[in-house]
């Protein structure tokens, strides 16, 4: 099976590279790092500069994945959680703060991982985003995971646990957000409803909700604030729907990979990146943004729909989730132009 996936991986980065030009593919899949007896999914990544290290949540595994940043080596598992998600980690903090849709939310020493607190959330947090200047973490919680009917953002002060506000919404399923740095907007995706919904973050109010109408499972969002574009990426059918962000408007759509649970923008390359589950990443061109294209599709791994991406290291880390199948788990080191 293994020389199998290596000859198609270099079936697909010949044709890409033909494409793009020779040595010039979107993305070349340089370490791969096996972690044998995991099963279900993995969740988010979180990078720690000042160490040297990247750290992966695996979710249904109940763990923290902790690896060497520089070689990707595999360094070690931190147990004791329930279900994490999200992981932030901050340059001038010594402790890092964990999503736990099974316990608090649980804060960590940044260098020797052992608990040393908690912070009450609603039941269910899961995917969260951070407000460098002010210092704020808003995290999803509640949803039909934790057989709730509707869903909150709890915006908390990370370095005392304090709860700063919060707001509900009439949605089961809230996914991704994303955090406007030259204003005050929030913008948070209510999956069973269909929308993207718009929230003042000093008052903590809604104040719009923009129908996602080209497609359904909207999940993830990525926003360039120069062009006010939206790249939100839905589920079903798998599609990037592409929004003014100051009207809601959808602009263009493009085919997206199914089961993708990341969207990386790149602004300076005019570039984004979609890891689906199927098993490759879509990789898109923003230069018009009236019009984006997928322009590539790299061979990954089945269930490889989580990563993060490193521009100025050229390198994007993908996790590949067993999920309910006999693969064996993996993190993908991709190499980029």
């Amino acid at each position: 099976m293994k020389k199998l996936f290596a000859g198609s991986l270099l079936l697909t980065a010949m044709t890409t590279a033909s494409a793009f030009g020779q040595g010039n593919a979107p993305l070349k899949l340089v370490k791969t790092v096996t972690l044998p007896g995991y099963s279900g999914d993995f969740d988010h990544f979180a990078i720690d500069r000042q160490r040297g290290r990247f750290l992966l949540a695996a979710e249904d595994h109940a763990t923290l994945e902790i690896f060497d940043l520089k070689t990707g080596d595999h360094l070690k598992t931190i147990k004791g959680f329930g279900a994490p998600h999200t992981i932030l980690i901050r340059p001038s903090s010594s402790n890092i703060l964990v999503t736990d849709s099974d316990q608090m939310t649980s804060v960590l020493n940044a260098e020797t991982y052992e608990k040393n607190g908690s912070v009450t959330l609603t039941p269910g947090a899961d995917s969260a985003g951070y407000d460098a200047v002010a210092n704020i973490w808003y995290v999803v919680t509640g949803g039909k995971d934790v057989k709730m009917t509707t869903a909150e953002i709890e915006a908390i002060n990370p370095d005392t646990g304090k709860k700063l506000s919060e707001i509900k919404f009439n949605d089961n399923h809230v996914e991704a957000m994303a955090i406007e740095k030259g204003g005050d907007r929030l913008f948070i995706n209510l999956a069973q409803t269909n929308k993207l919904a718009v929230v003042n973050r000093k008052t903590m109010k809604e104040i719009a909700e923009w129908p996602v109408p080209p497609a359904k499972g909207n999940a993830m969002v990525a926003f360039d604030e120069a062009a006010k574009r939206l790249y939100v990426v839905c589920r079903d059918p798998g599609m990037v729907v592409v929004m003014n962000s100051d009207t809601g408007a959808v602009v263009s759509t493009a085919p997206a990979p199914l089961r993708a649970d990341e969207v990386m923008l790149d602004i300076p390359s005019h570039r984004f990146y979609v890891p689906g589950g199927e098993g490759y990443i879509g990789v898109y061109d923003t230069s018009n943004p009236n019009s984006v294209k997928m322009i590539a599709k790299v061979l990954s791994a089945p269930g490889a729909k989580t990563a993060v991406l490193l521009p100025d290291m050229k390198k994007m880390l993908v996790a590949a989730s067993p999920g309910d199948t006999k693969n064996v788990a993996k993190v993908l080191t991709f190499q980029l132009p």
